[in-house]
């Protein structure tokens, strides 16, 4: 294919003359995100599928992804430019067998992080993303009994915060459980007066360390936001792109994984999607995500429940 700028070029074309939207994660490759329309975390972009006017989503980020934005707007094609880029902790969480899980307890409000798959979001009460899970949290009666699936790193944590006692689903993102705590605790030394910041899906004992806990968002406005000059980031490293990109006197150093070949965390799947990709995606029009309508009717019902609980607290 030719290069970046020709590409470039071409999907700005595309765009216009199909009504098109790029919606994208902070986990993408720093090209898609700056060709993007928008770019955001879970809830950001679940947002921008309803407002948006355009015919076409292209989703740059993974399935679950898409399938929301399809879930929220029926009306509208959503294509996304890997239809294999999926998602360890959606996967984690089987349909079935989370099935089976909610009717071995009756009686319990069912919880579900957005990272999970359509047929899962159908089974749900309430969706969540890491940055209202708390607030959705604590708008429930103290003594509701809540499952919460499938991060069980975020359900310890919010447990932690709220005081809660959630039923966990046994489920952890790839990324976030492998962190390595001796190298980032060498990085520390390396860098004294660098602040730590860590999203929740980390293990506990990275949280503990941890100088700031938040979703992407949250971590980008901390640093954006502090006075400090240092950051060892730990989540997925795509989001040192736009942490840059607003604060350029700014430093940001990758939490290294438990593999010590590699100096930064990447999402396998979330880097999947590439420039070539979201070209030949616009222009061809597939891979296109699909729902089927009675999973969509079901699952849309705790999507919309999270959005109006987010609008409540301003999130």
């Amino acid at each position: 294919m030719t290069n970046n700028i020709e590409l470039i070029q071409n999907i700005n074309v595309l765009k216009k003359e199909k009504n098109a939207i790029i919606l994208a994660h902070f986990y993408q490759e720093p090209e898609i995100q700056d060709i993007a329309d928008f770019v955001g975390d879970s809830l950001a972009l679940a947002q921008w599928a309803t407002k948006t006017s355009a015919d076409i989503i292209v989703l740059c980020g993974v399935h679950f992804m898409g399938e929301t934005a399809k879930i929220l707007s029926p009306e509208k094609r959503v294509f996304i430019p890997d239809l294999n880029a999926g998602c360890s902790l959606a996967d984690s969480c089987p349909a079935g067998p989370f099935a089976e899980f909610i009717h071995a307890h009756p009686g319990y409000t069912v919880i579900s992080y957005v990272n999970t798959t359509a047929a899962v979001k159908a089974l749900t009460d309430i969706v969540v993303t890491s940055t209202n899970a708390r607030q959705i949290v604590e708008s429930l009666p103290e003594d509701e009994k809540i499952i919460f699936g499938p991060d069980k790193n975020l359900g310890d944590y919010i447990n932690k915060l709220t005081g809660r006692n959630m039923l966990l689903w046994d489920g952890v993102c790839h990324v976030h459980a492998q962190f390595s705590i001796e190298r980032i605790l060498e990085l520390k030394k390396k860098y004294s007066n660098a602040l730590l910041l860590a999203h929740p899906e980390c293990p506990k004992y990275l949280l503990e360390i941890a100088d700031h806990v938040g979703s992407t968002s949250s971590l980008l406005k901390f640093s954006t936001q502090s006075d400090n000059k240092q950051f060892i980031v730990a989540t997925e490293s795509g989001i040192l792109h736009q942490m840059q990109k607003e604060n350029p006197d700014k430093e940001f150093i990758p939490a290294p994984p438990e593999d010590a070949t590699c100096a930064c965390n990447e999402c396998f799947y979330m880097k999947m999607n590439t420039l070539e990709k979201l070209y030949l995606c616009l222009k061809n029009e597939k891979p296109e995500i699909f729902v089927d309508e009675e999973i969509r009717l079901q699952a849309v019902k705790p999507i919309e429940r999270m959005l109006e609980i987010s609008a409540r607290y301003g999130l």
